[in-house]
């Protein structure tokens, strides 16, 4: 019986021990950048230079959606606007000037979704953190201060001299007059056939962060990040001493301190280990199913929201807005969200589905402007297609050809569209995530990032901290293998925080050893 536990004991100490050396390395980077990710407008100001990582993350022919749109102000003067916020420049793209004062400091901060300019000449922008409006007096932007708790502004629009603008959450409804508007806040209706349901994605990622319970939920998960930081140090600090001491024991060294560091982290190892064990493992468990291959599983689930969680709203389309776009020939709105296209009269704000959807990348929607005849363009990481609602068929734009659908599974296309450009000559041109500035439907050539912009756009510290995260940081190093990182990395730390909760209840709890 003694050598079956026995047996059992070096099982768990072969699972915990080695796996757990490896694991705690990568366990250190996911805590660190787990806190920072959970606090985004906290720490957005602070920007790394993009000449001090690897290749893949520095600006080249304005791909990493370095520009979302533009708007033409006039024959020779263009605004460009999107990661990299707002640059005024000439008809021929070459020269550029920044257009950014008033934004806070920090590149997250100067995050632009869309840019607008009504029928009396003001403009307006939507941004990650708000609402602005440009100034003419002061020459910079002002930020409007609305009652929102997502900040994430994502469209602008006008019907004459009445100006519309969406968060994820609201419609906001006001006349036009610059800085001095005053918006009134609109809870968009039910759709016919309403379901109160949430995708699994949102559901999973929102207990993944804490934030399914709000701010101390978010909290919550930071704790959990500071305990797997000093969980995985102080299991590399035992993994290494005993070692350590017996040589300088050999060598009639001092111990001593080293002795009560290495009992003193063991204590707190086994019992930080043991209080959060089952903690920990929901953590590892819902990180696995935030990037593929296992997001594809749960992807297009739909799930009923977790009652009296941070998900359970009245509002139908809480967090849900993705896009507007007002046609002024058909007199409706258009409305991207993450439950699919809609329209909508202005005076009856009830949106109704369409019965042909365009297909859109599960991350969200990109572009989203009227072609001719009828049809629109809509451009996600699904590729760029042009879609006519009364239509069957969908037309794939990137690549001439009629649109045959999906197959794959994969969450994104050939092209991974990240914006779309028109010059002053009505030349069409797509943003591509990787490929950065393509024309479309002509031979016209677009001019290099100059060295001013590329100075001034940074990387904030969250977009690389999710670049890290989630193992895409290390796609240069390993390949198309990165994708495998975060799904071994759930699996190998669920195993390690079991196997050790277990060796611990067999081995020192029941010695009532530390």
């Amino acid at each position: 019986m003694r050598n079956s536990k026995n047996k059992v004991t070096k099982i768990f100490k072969k699972l915990h021990r080695w796996p757990g050396l490896i694991i705690s390395f990568l366990l250190l980077y996911y805590s660190i950048t787990g806190i920072f990710m959970n606090h985004r407008e906290f720490f957005s100001g602070i920007d790394i230079s993009r000449t001090i990582l690897p290749a893949n993350f520095r600006y080249h022919h304005w791909n990493n959606g370095a520009i979302k749109g533009n708007l033409i102000i006039n024959s020779d003067s263009i605004l460009v606007y999107g990661n990299i916020g707002i640059w005024q420049t000439d008809s021929s793209f070459k020269e550029y000037r920044t257009f950014n004062a008033g934004f806070p400091q920090g590149m997250d901060n100067r995050k632009i979704f869309d840019l607008h300019r009504s029928q009396d000449g003001n403009l307006y922008a939507a941004t990650h953190f708000g609402l602005y409006a440009y100034n003419k007096e002061q020459l910079a932007w002002t930020k409007f201060h609305l009652d929102v708790e997502i900040k994430r502004f994502v469209s602008i629009e006008s019907i004459g001299d009445t100006i519309y603008a969406m968060n994820r959450s609201f419609l906001f409804k006001g006349r036009s007059k610059g800085s001095e508007t005053e918006f009134k806040k609109i809870e968009l209706k039910k759709p016919k056939d309403y379901k109160n349901q949430v995708s699994l994605f949102e559901t999973i990622w929102q207990i993944h962060s804490g934030e399914i319970l709000g701010l101390p939920g978010k909290l919550f998960v930071d704790l959990l990040g500071i305990v797997t930081l000093f969980l995985s140090l102080s299991g590399i600090i035992y993994f290494f001493f005993p070692k350590w001491i017996k040589q300088r024991q050999q060598k009639s060294k001092e111990r001593t301190k080293i002795i009560k560091i290495n009992r003193w982290s063991l204590k707190w190892h086994n019992h930080l280990g043991a209080w959060t064990f089952v903690c920990l493992i929901i953590l590892f468990f819902t990180g696995m199913f935030l990037r593929p291959p296992l997001l594809i599983a749960i992807a297009r689930s739909k799930v009923t929201p977790i009652k009296y969680s941070h998900l359970d709203q009245r509002n139908p389309w809480y967090d849900k807005l993705r896009d507007l776009l007002y046609d002024a020939n058909k007199n409706i709105f258009l409305l991207s969200t993450s439950e699919g296209m809609y329209h909508l009269s202005t005076n009856n704000l009830t949106p109704i589905p369409f019965k042909i959807q365009p297909p859109v990348s599960v991350m969200g929607i990109n572009t989203l402007k009227p072609y001719t005849q009828g049809a629109y363009m809509i451009g996600s990481f699904s590729g760029l297609f042009l879609w006519h609602p009364s239509h069957p068929e969908i037309y794939n734009y990137a690549q001439g050809e009629i649109y045959k659908g999906n197959h794959s599974g994969r969450p994104i296309g050939d092209y991974k569209i990240t914006g779309h450009l028109t010059d002053t000559n009505g030349n069409q041109y797509m943003v591509d995530y990787d490929k950065g500035v393509i024309p479309l439907n002509h031979h016209g050539h677009f001019p290099e990032m100059p060295e001013n912009v590329l100075k001034e756009s940074k990387m904030s510290l969250w977009n690389l901290s999710l670049e890290i995260h989630t193992g895409r940081f290390f796609q240069q190093l390993i390949s198309s293998f990165y994708i495998l990182i975060v799904p071994l990395s759930g699996l190998i730390g669920m195993m390690v925080v079991l196997s050790g909760y277990l060796l611990w209840r067999k081995r020192y709890k029941k010695k009532n050893i530390p």
